[in-house]
């Protein structure tokens, strides 16, 4: 069995999988629940299943991009969980779990065509998201960027595919994006649970993150501000 945990957005996110699928899953979408339940959902998880820690398989964890703060409770939790109890640490790209839990999604709706392409965002503050673009096959055809989205950001791929746009990052480029054959899903919940097969296939390939030195995938440079009230003078 592997822990998954997501916390590279507002959602804090805990499941337990097994080879075959999701055994559970315990989550909160409340933003500031990060640091004080991850913990503790965890606990809960393996409590109620009967599992130990140590007689996991791994631990997998989103590395980025995402929340500064969050990924980093997430990926703190992680590595102490892998090094406690001597087991690999697993990083699972932010995008390549929405796109898994997006095309599930879409699939149970009847909505999945062969020629759609999967942009999953993620808000970067201001008109800024992450984004990566993948084929219905999960391809990655663009790799994750950080840009300022406009009228023309995906002039390039031609009208005859459809890119379905989904995640927090995307409501936000809805009235900029002026794409003919575009979707845009409003309905999408991130969860751990998306997490099952890319973990498993992590896993099977012992493709395992180094739990000495792993830091999250943060994309741009974490920018502090002192407070006004705190500059002299």
């Amino acid at each position: 069995m592997i822990i998954c945990i997501e916390t590279a957005t507002n959602l804090c996110s805990v499941a337990l999988c097994d080879s075959s699928g999701v055994i559970s899953v315990k989550e909160s979408n409340d933003q500031r629940s990060h640091a004080s339940m991850l913990t503790v959902y965890i606990s809960e998880i393996l409590d109620r299943n009967g599992v130990n820690a140590s007689s996991l398989q791994a631990v997998a964890v989103s590395k980025g991009p995402g929340s500064y703060t969050g990924l980093r409770i997430g990926v703190s939790v992680a590595k102490g969980i892998a090094f406690a109890a001597s087991i690999p640490l697993i990083g699972i790209e932010t995008t390549l779990s929405m796109f898994i839990g997006m095309k599930v999604h879409i699939a149970k709706k009847g909505q999945l065509i062969p020629e759609t392409i999967f942009c999953p965002m993620l808000d970067a503050r201001r008109m800024e998201v992450y984004y990566a673009l993948y084929d219905s096959g999960g391809n990655k055809i663009k790799d994750i960027s950080a840009e300022i989205i406009d009228a023309n950001s995906f002039a390039s791929i031609p009208d005859s595919y459809r890119i379905v746009f989904f995640g927090d990052g995307a409501s936000k480029c809805r009235n900029i994006i002026r794409r003919e054959n575009s979707l845009f899903i409003d309905d999408f919940a991130m969860s751990a649970s998306f997490m099952h097969l890319p973990a498993f296939q992590s896993l099977k390939l012992k493709q395992f993150e180094d739990v000495a030195y792993f830091e999250p995938f943060y994309l741009k440079d974490f920018i502090t501000t002192t407070p006004r009230k705190s500059i002299p003078g």
